[in-house]
C-alpha cells in the first residue's frame, strides 16, 4: 500500500516516534543499534535460534587504538570529520518485530500518549505491520516474517567518539529492510560501506610516538646547531583495518598512513630551524634527515634548529610532528585519498650558554 501523504505523515511519524520509542536492546543506544564501537576479535552481538546475529558491531585490528577507542591521528583538514552516523545491519525479521512491535505498543499504552505523537507512533506500526509506505520507501507485512533468514533490518548506529550531538544523532531514517548479498537502498546515504569503515579506521588508528634523535640530544649549547634525523626502522607505514560481517553482508576497508615530513618547533622564537620552514622531507630510503656523525661540526644540518638564548633554569618544549599521507583500499577494489593525518610529541630541551675561558 503506497500512502499519497507519505513524506510529510512519515517525518512526523519518525520524529515522534522515535523520540518517544527506546530501544532497549543490547545493541540499542537511543535510536541507533549500537555506539559503534567494535572490539579486536570476535564480533559481538549474540543471535536466536535461526543463527540471524542481533547485532553486526564494527571489528577493528592492526595498528588501532586499544579495544577500538578513538586513535592519536588529526586530520590536517579541520574540515573534514570522521562518520558522526551511518546505519547498519541490526536484526532479523522475527527478531525486529518481537524488538520493534513491543515498543509500539508500550509507546502507545503510555499514559498521557494521545494526539500527534499516538498518530505519528501508529503510522509507524502501519508501516511495519500494514504494507503502509511512501515514495522510495515501501511498507512491510507483519515485519518481512515471511523473509526471515532471507535478510535484515538496518537500524541508526551513532558513532560515540563524535562530540557533536546534533551530528550524532542525525542518521532519523526509520530501519529499513536489506536482502542478503543486496546492496541498501540508495536514499540512505549513510548505509555502511568501505568508504564509511575507511573513515571509522582513520578515526581509530594508533601512530607511534615521534621521539626524533638529536645530536647533542637533551642538552646542547646556544648558538649550536643540533641535527634531528627520523630512522627508517623506527617509523614506517602504518594500517588500520575497520571491518563488519553480518549475515549476506561482509564488508572492510584498511587504511594505510606513510609518513611523509618531519616539523620541527623549537619551543621558542629565540630559535632558528634547519630548513627555515622546519618541515624536513622524506628522504628516498624513508628516512628523514641525516645522522650527525664526526667531523660533521661545521656542516649545516639538513634537518634540526639552533637555539639563540639559553632556556635558563629550565627547558625549552621542542615539539616533532610527523605528517602522513593517508589512503585507502576496501571491499570490491573500491579505494581512495583520504586528509593527511598528523601526531606529534613534545621533548625537553635544555640550552647552555657557552662559557669563555680568560686566561
Amino acid at each position: 500500500m503506497k500512502a499519497s501523504r507519505g513524506p510529510r505523515l512519515a517525518t512526523a511519524a519518525l520524529t515522534l516516534a522515535l523520540s518517544t520509542l527506546t530501544f532497549t536492546g543490547s545493541a540499542y543506544a537511543g535510536t541507533g543499534v549500537g555506539d559503534g564501537k567494535g572490539g579486536d576479535t570476535e564480533q559481538t552481538g549474540g543471535s536466536d535460534s535461526t543463527g540471524i546475529y542481533a547485532a553486526a558491531k564494527i571489528q577493528y585490528s592492526g595498528s588501532v587504538a586499544k579495544g577500538g577507542a578513538t586513535g592519536n591521528v588529526t586530520s590536517a583538514d579541520v574540515n573534514w570529520t570522521p562518520p558522526a552516523c551511518w546505519y547498519a545491519p541490526y536484526l532479523g525479521a522475527k527478531d525486529f518485530k518481537k524488538e520493534m512491535s513491543g515498543n509500539l505498543d508500550e509507546a502507545l499504552n503510555t499514559p498521557g500518549m494521545g494526539g500527534t505523537a499516538s498518530s505519528a507512533i501508529g503510522e509507524v506500526q502501519r508501516h511495519y505491520e500494514d504494507d503502509y509506505g511512501w515514495t522510495d520507501t515501501p511498507g512491510y507485512k507483519d515485519y518481512n516474517v515471511d523473509k526471515d533468514g532471507e535478510g535484515m533490518f538496518w537500524a541508526a548506529v551513532e558513532n560515540p567518539n563524535e562530540p557533536d550531538v546534533l551530528k550524532r544523532t542525525s542518521c532519523t531514517d526509520l530501519p529499513f529492510w536489506v536482502d542478503n548479498g543486496e546492496a541498501p537502498p540508495p536514499q540512505h546515504e549513510e548505509a555502511i560501506s568501505p568508504e564509511i569503515l575507511a573513515g571509522l579506521a582513520y578515526q581509530h588508528m594508533q601512530l607511534p610516538d615521534t621521539k626524533v634523535t638529536l645530536a647533542p640530544a637533551a642538552n646542547t649549547k646556544v648558538n649550536l646547531p643540533t641535527w634531528a634525523w627520523l630512522d627508517k626502522a623506527v617509523f614506517d607505514e602504518v594500517q588500520a583495518t575497520a571491518a563488519l560481517n553480518a549475515p549476506g553482508f561482509n564488508i572492510q576497508a584498511t587504511t594505510t598512513a606513510k609518513p611523509v615530513s618531519l616539523k620541527l618547533e623549537p619551543g621558542t622564537e629565540d630559535a632558528e630551524t634547519y630548513p627555515a620552514s622546519g618541515e624536513c622531507v622524506i628522504n628516498a630510503d624513508g628516512s628523514i634527515g641525516e645522522p650527525y656523525a664526526q667531523g660533521k661540526s661545521a656542516q649545516t644540518p639538513p634537518c634540526g634548529l639552533k637555539y639563540l638564548r639559553s632556556s635558563g633554569d629550565g627547558t625549552y618544549n621542542m615539539r616533532a610532528t610527523i605528517t602522513w599521507d593517508i589512503a585507502w583500499t576496501g571491499t570490491g577494489g573500491t579505494g581512495g585519498d583520504l586528509p593527511n593525518g598528523t601526531f606529534g610529541s613534545e621533548q625537553a630541551i635544555t640550552v647552555q650558554e657557552i662559557q669563555a675561558v680568560n686566561r
